[in-house]
C-alpha cells in the first residue's frame, strides 16, 4: 500500500491576479516551498534553562543571606541577569534573585564593617 501526499496550495498574489486579468493562458511556475521554521525544541530548552536560572538565582540568594554570602551573592546576581537576558517566563523570581544577591553583598558589607572580618561569628 502506497500513500501519496499531494500539495495543492491556492496561489494568490499580484502576479497571479495580474495574469488572470489579462486573460493569459500561461502556466505560472510553481512557487518554491516555504522555508521550514527552525525546530522549536532548542527554543523550549532555552526557555527551561532560563527558568531554571531564575529559580536557582532565587534559591542561592536566599541561602546567601545566611551563609557563604561572599560566593552566593555574586552568583545569584549573575544567574538572575542571565535569566532575564534569555527572556525567562519567571521574571519575578529573577528579579527577586537579583535583589537577594544584592542583599547578600549588603549583609557582607555590614558584617565586614562591624566585625572587621569576612567570617561569621554566631557565638559569644
Amino acid at each position: 500500500m502506497t500513500l501519496t501526499l499531494i500539495d495543492r496550495t491556492r496561489r494568490t498574489g499580484p502576479d497571479i491576479d495580474h495574469a488572470t486579468e489579462q486573460g493569459a493562458d500561461q502556466d505560472v511556475a510553481p512557487e518554491a516551498p516555504p522555508a521550514q521554521a527552525p525546530d522549536p525544541a532548542p527554543r523550549r530548552a532555552a526557555g527551561r534553562e532560563a527558568d531554571g536560572l531564575a529559580v536557582a538565582s532565587f534559591v542561592l540568594g536566599l541561602i546567601g543571606l545566611l551563609a557563604f554570602n561572599l560566593l552566593l551573592g555574586p552568583t545569584a546576581i549573575v544567574m538572575a541577569l542571565l535569566s532575564l537576558a534569555r527572556r525567562t517566563r519567571r521574571p519575578g523570581r529573577a528579579y527577586l534573585g537579583l535583589a537577594l544577591g544584592v542583599a547578600d553583598l549588603v549583609v557582607l558589607a555590614v558584617l565586614v564593617t562591624v566585625n572587621g572580618t569576612v567570617a561569621w561569628n554566631l557565638g559569644a
